[in-house]
């Protein structure tokens, strides 16, 4: 999903323009990242967890010639998913190991059913 299907949906559900939708989506993004940036951690309940963590100096090898390079330190963004999100992953996976024993015992009707309608999530086709 983009960017713009994000603003499309938000705008869809709770009426706003989606010139305005796009402005107030780019500003919770800005406000993300300017959080980041200044505390290395942002919380966000239901959701998940963002943060700055520190990647320690390395040696590795270039894959291509083989030859040793010393690799800098950096610093990455992490996320850890809120409890919700796991929850509603591991629904995904559950329905996908079912239809996968489904379709091996030739039940066709249960292997065809979009994923995740079961769990009441739609699909990105903007249906049901």
């Amino acid at each position: 999903m983009t960017k713009k299907e994000i603003v499309r949906t938000i705008s869809e559900e709770i009426g706003l323009t989606q010139l305005k939708t796009k402005e107030i989506v780019q500003k919770t993004f800005d406000a993300i990242v300017r959080t980041l940036v200044e505390e290395r951690r942002i919380e966000l309940r239901n959701f998940g967890v963002f943060e700055v963590k520190r990647r320690a100096p390395r040696k590795a090898r270039n894959p291509r010639t083989g030859d040793k390079v010393f690799v800098p330190e950096k610093f990455v963004v992490t996320f850890k998913p809120g409890k919700e999100m796991e929850k509603k992953v591991r629904e995904l996976e559950r329905q996908a190991a079912l239809r996968a024993r489904a379709a091996t015992a030739g039940d066709a009707s249960a292997a065809s059913e979009p994923l995740g309608t079961a769990a009441g999530y739609r699909s990105n086709t903007g249906g049901p």
